[in-house]
Order: C-alpha cells, then structure tokens, then sequence
C-alpha cells in the first residue's frame, strides 16, 4: 500500500494552490512510492483558505495561525509560502516542532536569516528540509545536467544561467511586496530568482569565486492601489559576472535574473559551452533541447524533440510536451520520495546547502552592485 504523507500548506497563495493541484493528480505519476495529502491550511486570508476548504476534501483544520497548525500531530510535513521577511521565524519554528518541510525560495531574506535556518537545522539531522526550485525538472534541463556531468563537454568555456519574465515592464502594475525592500530583502529580484539559476550551477559543484555584478532599478515607484504612487524599492533586474574555479576547470559563469526582460513571458535557460560538446536549453521550447559535438571541422547544433521525458515516469505519453505544472510535480515527487527514504530517482530537490551557497553569492552580488567593485564570494 502507498504511504501517505500529510502535509500542512503555510501561504495559501499561487504557489500554495499549484501544490494542491498537483497532490490532487498525484495518479499521473506511476512508480511514486509515497503521496502527499494536504490536511490542514494556514493564512491571514482567509478566502485564500477558503479555496483550500472547498477545493481540497482532505483539508480537516484551517487556521490563521501557524503556531496551531505546527501543533498539529497529524501534520507530518510543511510547504511554507510566505513573504520572505517571514523565513527565519516560520521555518525555524516549523523545523523545531520536528516537521518535514519544504520551503520557498530564497530560504531567509537575507544571509543572516539563512544562517539562523540552517542552525536549527543543524539540531534536526533527522528532518528533510529542502529549497523550492522546479525548472531543472524539465526534461531538456535533464539533459544539459548529464550531458555536463559526464565531463564529455571538456574544458568548459562559459556558462549561462537566467530566468527572464516581463512581469514588472508595465510601470502602472500595482505595487505588492515583492518590490518593497523591508519585505522582499535587499537582493530585490535575486532574492526571488537566485535559486532558479544557480540551481544547476551549484548542483554540478560550480561555484562562483569572484563576481561583478550589474544591479537595475529602472521603475522606482508604482501604484498602490489606492490611487497614490510609491517607492519601488528593490532590484528589477541583476547580471551577475562570475568566475568559477574547481580542481580542473576554471571559466566564466554569467546568471541573469530579470524581472523586466522584453519579449519574455517567463524563460528559464542554461546554456553550458565546452570544447569538446556544448548543452542549450529554454523553457522557450520546451520539448526540445540542443547540443553541439564537435567532430573533426563540423560545427553544428542538433536540436531534439524529447517530449514527455521526465524524472518520475508518469501516464503522459512520450510524445507529449512537457509543462511548468509538470515540473512542478515532478520537484514535489522527487521530496516524497525522500521523505520515503527514495533517493529521488536521482535529483533531489534544491538542499538547504544549496540554499545557504546561494545566498553567498547573493550576498557578494549585492556588495559588488552597490559599490560596483569585483567581490570575492564567501562561503563561510
């Protein structure tokens, strides 16, 4: 019989309900050794708990307060989404009352927050605790990720990371917290974007060692709804320069995260360049991803089609394309399956390790940007 994971939902929002939708499909996956099955909701809206009460039959306690929810013994785990102001104190406090959890990026606010999460973690080895990032889950990131893995590429020459989208173009979009810098953090659009982007990077043991980065404030007030304009506080785009160095490779690595980036809608890439083969991907095309290798004088890119290709099989036929909501679910199977004691069928969700690593870059990326020096990244 398959196990059953109750979860607790802290922040009923958009991402709150792409859970839902995905523990309510979980018979589209069909080797998962454990579902998820949400049982209690947590929000000071209490609409958005109402779509949890309505939509959602296993739902058996709402509460605007999370310190009741935590207290729950029919609780096993967490998927906190909150405002990232709120990290430190929530996921501290869902990790003492020995809960699994996995939490939205950027896992603190800022690096002290961060560092306070990874303490309490530190007294609670037997937990699983894991970062929100989903994009690597699709098939052609899949791909890239071996593809590099294998060292078949060579001596790497660059990398690219970015998640690009258009969301803040419009300078009359009303004003919401995460252009308010008390509540977002400092890092503005890399404290929401770092993690997609140096996901893979830091997966594959590239870490940054020096950087210059290029913050962009370009709209610096909004409407707040109520018919006044307001500070816009944080970062709308950063361009981080970097330079990894490991034991055989040294190059450059570039991440994008662009809040106002024309002609995008919302497209993750990575793009990896070696001397021997070289790895494409974009969410711009979804079903495909592009390598080069080189033979002989013939340089020249080959596209696939790879369909429904993914982590954990699913019912979905190969020939079918691939979606944000599917890798959405696939992340969410990969922190079942841990949480059954699986191995994630081999990609495991972003760590708090990783976390914590990305956060040091952000950390220096923003140092650099204000004082528009190169930095060098401390990981201490």
């Amino acid at each position: 019989m398959m196990k059953t994971f109750r979860f607790g939902v802290i922040g009923c929002g958009l991402m709150g309900r792409e859970f839902a939708s995905t523990a309510a499909r979980w018979m589209h996956l069909t080797d998962a050794k454990a579902r998820p099955e949400i049982v209690a909701v947590c929000d000071t809206n209490t609409e958005l708990m109402a779509w949890f009460q309505t939509h959602v039959p296993s739902v058996r306690q709402a509460t605007t307060d999370y310190r009741e929810l935590l207290a729950n013994p029919e609780v096993d785990a967490i998927y906190c989404a909150v405002p990232h102001v709120l990290h430190a104190e929530f996921y501290t406090d869902i990790i003492k009352a020995g809960k699994h959890l996995l939490g939205e990026k950027p896992f603190g606010m800022d690096l002290s927050q961060n560092k306070a999460i990874m303490a309490v973690l530190a007294e609670h080895p037997d937990l699983i605790v894991r970062c929100s990032s989903e994009m690597p889950f699709f098939p052609g990131a899949q791909k890239v990720v071996a593809m590099a893995a294998s060292g078949e590429m060579g001596d790497i020459l660059e990398v690219e990371a970015g998640f690009l989208h258009s969301s803040d173009i419009d300078p009359d979009k009303p004003i919401n917290w995460k252009r308010m810098e008390h509540v977002n953090g400092a890092y503005g659009c890399m404290g929401d974007l770092g993690m997609h982007v140096l996901h893979v990077p830091l997966r594959l043991g590239w870490r940054p060692d020096t950087l210059h980065a290029n913050l962009v404030k370009r709209i610096t007030e909004r409407p707040d709804g109520k018919g006044n304009r307001v500070p816009c506080t944080t970062w709308d785009n950063a361009t981080i320069s970097s330079r990894v160095r490991t034991a055989d490779q040294d190059f450059p690595l570039v991440l994008k995260t662009w809040r106002i980036a024309p002609g995008e809608s919302n497209t993750w890439y990575i793009r990896i360049l070696g001397m021997k083969k070289s790895a494409f991907f974009s969410t711009k095309q979804p079903r495909q991803w592009q390598w080069m290798d080189y033979q002989g004088s013939t340089q020249s890119w080959n596209t696939e089609d790879l369909g429904y290709g993914s982590v954990f099989p699913a019912i979905t036929g190969k020939i079918f394309e691939f979606g944000f909501a599917d890798a959405i679910q696939q992340m969410w199977a990969a922190f079942v399956d841990e949480l059954a004691g699986g191995t994630a069928n081999g990609f495991p969700c972003a760590s708090p390790a990783e976390a914590a690593a990305h956060h040091a870059v952000l950390t220096a990326a923003l140092q650099s940007g204000l004082e528009n020096r190169v930095v060098s990244v401390d990981y201490d």
